[in-house]
């Protein structure tokens, strides 16, 4: 009985704050502001243009940025792993942007994008552009500014990612990779033939997470755009929720709608990736 008594805390909390919260919210999410059984909420968000941009958008962030930040990723940790000079110094100012709070990222990067802000002053002052060349980086197109908004993201997560990776690289076997080299295989070789393989679990891991956190983002976008500039699925709950009255439930039934979508990424992707595979071995 301890193995059972020892988890008995945890499940007694997520039973409390988590399951219980997401009962309620599937069950009122179905319900009008007068506690009238409806299927209405689901059906303003199915007819509410803004569901398929949404929808849409957030598919390209979650698409573009786990690539591009797990590459990135990937590439720094290999490089730190190797343990050169400067190593942990390359590693402490990589992890900085970690450490910021999204509300504080956004802040950073609102203020810096705009037309006068400390990104326009500093390419000035490196003679990259004129006093009356200003970059106006908030005004691009809606397909340019989720861009921008996805290197945002990365300059925040890679290092997150980059964590992961590295942990995982730190544990593999020396000498599986070692022998690699001995047997005449090149580097490209031994990373995609011994490295890769053996860092899969690490590499799992890092993109689930990654992939689930890409599927909420909000926060960043509203504090650099505003609200329904770049709708995204969060937001969109967040706004029904916070900027309507009376539309609460909708709110509800649009978060019931988003995690069910990362649900059903989160296991393709687990099966696409063998993981399950992995668990019933």
């Amino acid at each position: 009985m301890i193995p059972y008594i020892l988890i008995t805390p945890t499940l007694i909390y997520y039973l409390i704050f988590w399951l219980r919260p997401v009962i309620s919210a599937i069950y009122y999410s179905f319900f009008d502001e007068n506690n009238v059984f409806t299927l209405n909420n689901y059906a303003m968000i199915f007819k509410d243009p803004y569901f398929k941009e949404a929808l849409i958008n957030t598919a390209i962030f979650v698409l573009v940025s786990v690539t591009l930040e797990f590459v990135i990723a990937l590439g720094l940790a290999l490089i730190i792993n190797k343990k050169f000079k400067g190593a942990q110094i390359l590693l402490s100012i990589a992890l900085i942007p970690m450490a910021l709070p999204a509300v504080a990222v956004g802040a950073m990067w609102s203020s810096g994008f705009a037309t006068y802000g400390w990104v326009n002053s500093l390419l000035y002052h490196l003679g990259i552009i004129t006093e009356n060349g200003k970059i106006a980086f908030l005004a691009g197109s809606d397909f340019q500014s989720l861009m921008l908004i996805i290197l945002i993201d990365a300059w925040q997560v890679i290092p997150f990612m980059m964590v992961i990776l590295l942990a995982g690289l730190q544990g593999l076997s020396k000498d599986s990779i070692e022998a690699g080299y001995i047997f005449g295989g090149t580097k490209f070789t031994v990373l995609r033939k011994i490295t890769l393989p053996m860092l899969k679990p690490s590499i799992q891991t890092a993109l689930i997470l990654r992939i689930i956190s890409a599927i909420q983002v909000w926060l960043i976008i509203v504090m650099i755009y505003g609200y329904r500039r770049i709708p995204v699925l969060l937001e969109e709950v967040v706004f029904y929720e916070e900027q309507l009255l009376g539309f609460y439930r909708v709110a509800l039934a649009y978060s019931v709608i988003v995690a069910a979508i990362v649900s059903i990424v989160s296991i393709i992707y687990l099966k696409v990736s063998g993981a399950f595979e992995k668990g019933e071995q």
